[in-house]
């Protein structure tokens, strides 16, 4: 269950269980099981209204533990900008419009051979990677 990892994550990066901790967790929870992408400013926003002590810096640090962790995808966009949303466990990459924002999941990646190529060519041991397309969705494309 996504609950339990959210907060499995949490202890493991051993945060206190603080209301403003316990505040971010249940609001991550309620846009993950609604499938949401957010900025950490949207989420801070939100939350302040509750708690307004509540620092932009320790929801930024919060996400970041999330990020970490594998639970949270970090979406950029062409103009720098990012989201995160709470994806599925498979592999798989995005696609986000440059006008309306709107994010797809693709499950397209290049193949290993490449990222064995790049990593000889480089001298890199290469890891991990996060492959974001950008464009304009088929809604964009016809209402420009």
């Amino acid at each position: 269950m996504l609950a339990e990892k959210i907060r499995a994550a949490f202890n493991e990066a051993r945060q206190r269980r603080t209301a403003p901790l316990r505040l971010v967790e249940e609001r991550l929870i309620e846009l993950a099981t609604a499938g949401a992408d957010f900025t950490v400013d949207d989420l801070w926003q939100s939350l302040r209204k509750k708690e307004p002590r509540l620092g932009r810096a320790t929801v930024y640090r919060l996400v970041e533990i999330l990020v970490n962790a594998g639970l949270l995808d970090r979406i950029e966009f062409a103009d720098g900008s990012h989201h995160y949303r709470i994806c599925g466990e498979r592999h798989h990459h995005h696609l986000t419009c440059t006008q309306c924002h709107r994010v797809v999941e693709v499950d397209i990646c290049l193949p290993a051979e490449q990222f064995k190529a790049i990593g000889q060519q480089t001298g890199f041991a290469i890891e991990g990677h996060s492959i974001t397309l950008f464009g304009r969705c088929a809604r964009c494309t016809t209402h420009h």
